[in-house]
Order: structure tokens, then sequence, then C-alpha cells
């Protein structure tokens, strides 16, 4: 047992070979069985009477209203379930429009294409703009920029078991993790940019709650100004598009989302990953699984705001804000796990450039596996592994930040302590404290310089 911890502690048996046999394997497992889903569907609908896209079939029923001009219509379940009814059969199950009204302009564009095509562009897009954004974190690593390396983290991001998930359920979930990674990269370098990505964001509200608070935090006045100047033209262009009475619909629907679908649990526990779900899953009250929920959301602000003012290695910071995201809202399905591609992917990066510490690479490895076994296992077991799996990442984060700043210290503290043995000697040899300068300015003689930070 010894061997065995030591050997996940290092990491070692997460080879170059292993990675690619598993990457390979899984992405050889999801295209099979995503092709044997198409291929047996007769008229769009799979052997389970289901549309194929599941969920994107609430999406596209919401745009047909839009197009119609009655885009409230979509905010009433009753009448949202006669329109998907209506397109793909009396035999169809309802799938909720739970959507904040921004996200009727993504609906109603693809409304205007046949269904099959529609998914078809709606999952191609998407995924290409998140492998994009995926390219540009592990570019931020020379070495893992190498031309030898685009082919790993290509079939890597390719295979992560969420983006399965995501393709079955014709799910956002490479959207969310492009605007979520988009952002992240380029708010260092073009702030404005990232407040406009941050702000697109406003179509999964319940992602919103970590964003402002890290940023003021950082001191990125300019990306919050830009991210809220972004959410509030989108709110005027909605209310000028489909009318203010969109507004009132989404409000009065949201206590259907909170009490049918979040509260009673109607889509099933297993497939919530929330500290929210996990407790209502074991029994809890619902107002204890509310406390509880909120007590993690407190220690995950306070988390954040204690690493982004500080002098922590930005991949760290990037990583620790994709996972508190998730982890702060009650509401987030596994398919939500897609924005846990950035955060592996970030915190790779940093493993790359700066060493891996213990045990960062089997959680790096169970992190990007999780998604594959959170449902199932949580569904037949009620052993949940998305959020303690999450939450150990985060954890993991912040130790590895508060190590830096250790060795840091120590680093100062040697530098320091060796100045001033320099200066005891120079004193005891009776040399001058202060060393004459050349007539360029340089120092003659020993050059202190050299022990300068």
């Amino acid at each position: 047992m010894e061997r065995v911890r030591e050997i996940l502690r290092s990491g070692d048996w997460l080879t170059r070979e292993r990675i690619r046999l598993i990457g390979v394997a899984l992405l050889m497992a999801s295209t099979i069985g995503f092709l044997y889903l198409v291929l047996t569907a007769h008229g769009g609908i799979d052997l389970q009477g289901r549309p194929l896209g599941t969920d994107f079939s609430n999406v596209y029923a919401a745009g047909t209203y839009a197009n119609d001009g009655n885009a409230a219509a979509a905010f009433d379940p009753a009448r949202q379930f006669a329109r998907e009814r209506a397109i793909f059969g009396e035999a169809t199950q309802f799938y909720g429009w739970h959507y904040p009204p921004y996200f009727l302009f993504v609906a109603a564009a693809l409304a205007l294409l046949p269904y099959g095509l529609a998914l078809a562009v709606w999952q191609a897009v998407t995924l290409g703009l998140y492998l994009l954004v995926i390219r540009a974190i592990i570019s931020r690593s020379p070495r893992a920029a190498e031309k030898g390396e685009h082919f790993l983290w290509l079939l890597l991001a390719l295979a992560y078991p969420a983006v399965l998930i995501n393709v079955g359920h014709g799910q956002n979930g490479f959207l969310t993790a492009a605007l979520f990674g988009g952002a992240l990269v380029l708010l260092d370098r073009r702030p404005l940019v990232a407040g406009i990505l941050f702000g697109l964001l406003v179509y999964k509200p319940q992602y919103g709650l970590m964003i402002p608070i890290v940023l003021a935090a950082g001191g990125r006045w300019k990306c919050f100004a830009a991210a809220t100047a972004t959410v509030a033209l989108l709110t005027v262009a909605t209310t000028l598009t489909f009318g203010p009475s969109v507004w009132h619909a989404f409000l009065a629907s949201t206590e259907f989302t909170r009490t049918v679908v979040l509260e009673q649990g109607n889509t099933g526990w297993h497939k919530i990953q929330s500290v929210f779900a996990w407790a209502r899953m074991w029994g809890s009250p619902i107002p204890l699984a509310y406390v509880l929920q909120g007590s993690v959301i407190v220690a995950l602000a306070a988390a954040l705001v204690w690493l982004w003012r500080s002098a922590a290695a930005y991949p760290l910071k990037a990583a620790a804000l994709c996972l508190a995201t998730i982890l702060a809202t009650p509401y987030s399905f596994d398919y939500d796990m897609m924005v846990l591609a950035p955060a592996i992917a970030f915190l790779a990066v940093d493993g790359i450039m700066r060493g891996f510490g213990p045990w960062q690479k089997t959680m790096l490895a169970a992190l990007w596996l999780v998604p594959l076994v959170a449902r199932s296992v949580a569904e037949a077991s009620l052993i949940p592994l998305g959020v303690p799996a999450m939450l150990a990442a985060f954890v993991m984060v912040l130790r590895r930040a508060a190590s830096d700043f250790a060795k840091t210290d120590i680093a100062k503290t040697d530098i320091a302590e060796t100045k001033t043995d320099v200066a005891k000697t120079m004193a005891f040899s009776g040399a001058p404290s202060t060393m004459p300068a050349g007539s360029s300015g340089s120092a003659r003689g020993h050059d202190i310089a050299a022990f300068k930070l």
C-alpha cells in the first residue's frame, strides 16, 4: 500500500504513453457511442423516444416561439411542452426552458434551420471555439506548445468525458468553457475583450457570482466595467427585441426551476453536481441544504479574494476561479463540468512550467476522468464524486499557492542573510561600506548587485 501511495503521490504512473492510450480509448468509445445513437435513431428520435440532442430540443422549441413573435411563451412550462410535442411527437418528454431571455437570440437563430442541421451547427461551432481556447491556454507554455505536443493536447481536449455528455445532451458546455477560458486567457493582455466575454456569460447567471468578486479583488476594473457594460447592452437589446413582458415571464418561471428542478430534484440528484444536490440526495431538508451551499459560497469567495490579491502564479488564479464557479452554484449539471477543461489546462501548464507538486498529476487525472462516472456512481450508490473531486482540486490549488509563498519568503530570507554576511565581512576587513563607482557608474570590486532579487 505504501508503494501505491507513493506512486499516486508522485504521479509517476501517469506516463505519456499511458495518457495517450487512455485518451485514444475514451475518444474511440465516445465516437462509437455517438455514432450508434445517431444511426439507430428514426426521424431524429433515438431508441428511448428522445430527440437527438435531448436538451437542445427545448432551445429549438423556444426559438420557434421567439421567431413567432411570442418569446414569453417559452417560459410557460405547459406551452413549452406543447410546442416540443408538436415538433418532436406526442411521446416526447418535457425539456424545460430555464435560460434567461438573453439566450433567445441564439435559440431564434438556430430555429431558422431544420432541427438536425441546427443541432449539428450548434455543437460544431461551439466545439471549435472550445478547442481554440484550450489551445490558447496550452500555448502559454512553450514546452506544451511544441509541435509534437499538439496531437496530445487535442486528443485530451476531445476525449475529455464531459465532451460526450455535452454532445449527447446538445448542451452549451462548449460555449461556456470557451467564453470562460477565453476571458481568462485575455484578461491581462486585452481586459476589455475579456470583460465582454465574461459579460456574454450572463446567459448562465448562476455562473456569475464569483467573477465580479475576483475582478474587484484583483483590481481588474477595466474588465469589470466592460463586463458590466456588456450585460447592460444585452439587457437593452433583449428588451427591445422581445419586449418587456419577456422579463416578467422569465421571473415567474424561476419559481418552477427553483422548486421542481432544484429543490425537489425531478431531474435526478445524481445529475446535479453541487453541494446542495449532495445534501438533498442524502436526505437533508431544504433549509439545511441552502445553509451548506451558502457556507461553501462564503468560503470560496474568501479564498478567491486571498488568492487573487496575492502574487500567486496566474494559472493557479485562473484554475481556482473555474473550480469555484461550478462549486458556488447549487444548479450545475455534469455537462457543466466542461468548465473544468480550462482549469485542467491552466494547471497542466503551471505544472509543466514550474514542476508538478505532490499529488498534482493524480488530482488532474481524477478531475479529467470524474465526469465519466459522476452521474452513474451517484445514481447507483448515492456516493457523489464530482463535488469532492472539485473541492479537493480547489484546496490543492490553494496549497500550491501557499507553498509558493513560503518558498519565496525563505528565498528572501536567505538573500537578506547573505547580504548581511557580505556587509559584515567587508566591515571586518576594513573595506569601505560604499563601493566607489567607475566612470560608467558601475561598482568596482565585489558586485553586490548579484545578490539582489
